[in-house]
């Protein structure tokens, strides 16, 4: 078997944290904003916003049917990924957008809740559209910095859950 160069790995390294570790992240900081005990009605009584984010397409109808499912079920977040999850945020709360807004990546220097739900959108939307599989050694290490250290600690994360020491 052919072991991967430092750049594949450096692509893998950032894969599982964008698909694995943020998620879970993102989960705590979502359950915080939304009670698991009563997700349910805070979806009902948002139920023509959402209505309109899936009329303007920033909901998509598999999203919709974990939000309202057709029989009856608890609606979960753990059902959730990272672009619901941070639709609801963005949509549903009062979570102040970085100065560049939701959809630009934030200045190192700013450090909220709402940045670092910007970062991880950005991030994993730069790999979910990355052909190459590998990322260089300076663009790795500027997006793990960017990522794991912030967010973890603004969204009151369990420290160690990443280490620098990737």
């Amino acid at each position: 078997m052919t072991s991967l160069s430092p750049e594949e790995e450096n692509y893998v390294r950032m894969s599982l944290l964008l698909t694995g570790i943020s998620p879970r992240a993102l989960r705590t900081f979502f359950d915080q904003e939304f009670a698991s005990a009563c997700l349910d009605s805070s979806l009902k009584k948002e139920y023509e916003k959402l209505s309109y984010l899936k009329k303007k397409n920033r909901i998509n109808q598999s999203q919709w049917n974990l939000l309202f499912p057709r029989f009856p079920d608890v609606v979960d977040s753990k059902t959730f990924d990272i672009t619901l999850m941070i639709t609801l945020l963005r949509n549903l709360t009062n979570i102040d957008p970085p100065r560049g807004g939701f959809d630009c990546l934030p200045d190192a220097i700013e450090i909220t809740p709402a940045a670092d739900l910007a970062r991880i959108k950005y991030y994993r939307n730069y790999l979910a559209h990355f052909d190459e599989g590998t990322i260089e050694y300076t663009d790795f290490n500027c997006a793990w910095g960017n990522i794991s250290k912030k967010h973890f600690f603004t969204m009151n994360m369990t420290a160690g859950i990443v280490t620098e020491n990737y």
